[in-house]
């Protein structure tokens, strides 16, 4: 297990560049996409704290949260529509994964709860992966149409 450990830092930091690389371009995608409403990424300037994440991140991570017009069940039909993506509550793996925080990692909360930590029912949650970066936009693309 150290061996694995040692083995993989050795590529941690190519690694955590193609995840900011990737989420960057695919954060920009989404934002112009007719189908979301918005999006939730520290790297576009239109993130209420993108100033302060310039002064304190040399890069924006593979995080990307949005939210998709038509609630939940558009959000369903766009994950079953992924083919790259695996749904999946981790995060931070080489390949990329989705999920539905209302319906998943955050089902246990109330309404109340739910709409006090601004997670709506058409809340997405994206750990982009380092697959090709236009291969990922493609099958978002297609999911997204499919919603």
């Amino acid at each position: 297990d150290c061996w694995l450990l040692n083995l993989g830092m050795k590529t941690l930091p190519i690694r955590v560049e193609k995840h900011c690389t990737n989420a960057m371009a695919v954060a920009k995608f989404l934002e112009t996409h007719p189908k979301v409403e918005r999006v939730y990424y520290p790297g576009l300037p239109s993130h209420p704290h993108h100033e302060l994440a310039k002064k304190q991140m040399r890069g924006f991570g593979g995080m990307i949260s949005f939210d998709i017009k038509g609630g939940y069940a558009s959000a369903q039909k766009m994950m079953d529509n992924c083919h790259i993506f695996s749904i999946a509550v981790s995060l931070g793996c080489v390949d990329s994964l989705i999920q539905h925080p209302a319906s998943m990692t955050h089902s246990g909360m109330s309404p109340e709860a739910l709409a006090a930590a601004h997670i709506g029912a058409g809340l997405i949650r994206l750990s982009v992966g380092i697959e090709d970066v236009d291969d990922i936009i493609k099958d978002l693309d297609h999911a997204l149409k499919m919603s």
